[in-house]
């Protein structure tokens, strides 16, 4: 028998061992979400402690990085009991980290000055943003190709450059809040930031080449008229739920509006956000449109995506629900969109008194999908908030999804159901978390573990641990 001829048997006895389409079914079929703990490691024993907007400034969800990994080290920041800048890393699997003390303190007890981080691809640098809220900022960067072969480098205060006000000397606005890097498919960093007030400001775009940043300008606006069925609001600003590319490379972007005039409400102790948005730019964030297609805004340019802009809702609410802002999106590796809002829904009243109370009370977290038709789908998930802070959304290989709740929780669906079995799989016991979580959005790709900072709950001004836990995921 010729080897030919064997290999042609072979396969005929193979085929005639599995029943017809048995292995494609193998394939199909993908693991459910699970979550097994691996971890719980220590950054700081004092990490400094205060309440602010009900959150910490060291565990505020929607820092964008707080937590990140790349190139096989994960890297944390913070500030200490003594108000300093902390930067730290370690190697993926290591329990103990290296810290260097940046020569910047914190400025003001106020939750928003949280410190962000990212990386430039380009030239392999570490960037932290930090301590602003509706003010100048504090930018510092690393030496180039720090993080490129970090086993071989130094890790302390002499591989990253002076604190300074600027972007590289790129002012960007006196009333600078939030900023979130995001790095571009080559390799390039992007600064997100909101120019302006609470009610009153513009999205704003700046990128790094790995010489030097340069100003891509706005691209949200905050005039034109908002009418409720309480009354109206001239000016407002757009409230991301991030800003994030997928694998085609396409820029997602989820928002809700918040109102400047408090008379779009039923009552003066709710919150003025409204609807869920979204829109995606392909050109790296210079044009934006709609899921439609249609185009809604160009940055730096007079059209700016506007509170008026047909096609933009995705998910249409009031006023009068207790929306939260800057909750969490992720993009699957089909390249659809999928965000987690939450607000108080209808079926406990029309109208919030207390936003603070009444998500606590009956706040409920939704999922929020685009489906391969281009249909919109929401799903409640089954576990009360307990918390007016807010939940963060990840997926992992197989695009299961993992909502990490308030005070460390995680409740999760698979793909398979289409996000109909929300179920919990980690109920936070033993962390002793104060409220939000700090998600690495970044180590799922690396390793398959989800990673998140936390800090223990204390009181008054007392500083507690700040911890990162680990879990392993299918």
């Amino acid at each position: 028998m010729t080897p030919t001829t064997a290999a042609a048997l072979a396969a005929v006895l193979l085929t005639a061992t599995v029943p017809p389409g048995a292995a494609a079914q193998a394939r199909a079929v993908a693991p459910g979400p699970a979550v097994t703990r691996v971890a719980d490691t220590q950054l700081d024993g004092r990490a400094v402690y205060f309440e602010s907007y009900n959150g910490l400034v060291n565990n505020n969800a929607f820092q964008k990085h707080g937590l990140l990994t790349y190139k096989g080290y994960q890297y944390a920041a913070w500030y200490t009991a003594d108000r300093t800048a902390t930067v730290a890393r370690r190697a993926l699997g290591a329990n103990t980290w290296q810290t260097v003390r940046l020569p910047h303190k914190l400025t003001l007890d106020d939750s928003h000055n949280v410190i962000s981080m990212g990386v430039s691809r380009i030239d392999g640098r570490l960037h932290l943003n930090m301590d602003s809220h509706s003010s100048g900022f504090f930018y510092v960067k690393s030496a180039a190709g720090l993080l490129d072969a970090p086993a071989g480098r130094a890790w302390d205060t002499g591989q990253f450059g002076a604190v300074q006000t600027t972007l590289d000397g790129l002012a960007l606005t006196s009333q600078f809040t939030y900023p979130q890097f995001v790095a571009t498919p080559e390799g390039r960093l992007q600064l997100s930031y909101r120019a302006g007030v609470s009610g009153n400001g513009r999205n704003g775009l700046a990128e790094y080449d790995g010489s030097r940043w340069t100003n891509l300008g706005e691209w949200s606006s905050a005039t034109g008229t908002y009418t409720s069925e309480h009354g109206s609001s001239a000016a407002r600003n757009m409230y991301l739920h991030g800003i994030d590319y997928g694998a085609d490379g396409r820029l997602h972007a989820f928002f809700t509006w918040r109102e400047q005039d408090n008379a779009v409400m039923c009552a003066p102790g709710g919150i003025t956000n409204h609807d869920t948005g979204y829109v995606h730019s392909s050109d790296r964030g210079r044009t934006w449109r709609t899921a439609a297609g249609a185009v809604v805004g160009t940055t730096g340019g007079p059209d700016k995506v506007a509170v008026g802009d047909p096609g933009t809702v995705v998910d249409p609410l009031n006023p009068d629900h207790s929306l939260m802002n800057q909750e969490s999106q992720a993009t699957d590796s089909a390249g659809l969109p999928q965000a987690i809002i939450s607000y108080v829904p209808g079926r406990f009243g029309q109208c919030t008194t207390d936003y603070v109370e009444d998500r606590t009370a009956n706040g409920r977290a939704f999922h929020l999908v685009k489906n391969a038709a281009g249909t919109w789908k929401k799903t409640e998930t089954p576990v009360p908030l307990g918390s007016s802070q807010r939940t963060r959304l990840v997926l992992d290989r197989y695009d299961n999804a993992y909502a990490v709740m308030p005070y460390g929780r995680i409740v999760a669906a698979s793909k398979d159901s289409g996000y109909s079995d929300w179920k919990t799989l980690f109920d936070g016991a033993g962390l002793n978390a104060f409220g939000e979580v700090v998600v690495d959005e970044t180590r799922l790709a690396q390793d398959g573990v989800l990673s998140f900072m936390y800090q223990q709950r204390s009181s008054g001004t007392t500083p507690s641990p700040l911890r990162v836990v680990d879990f392993r995921l299918p």
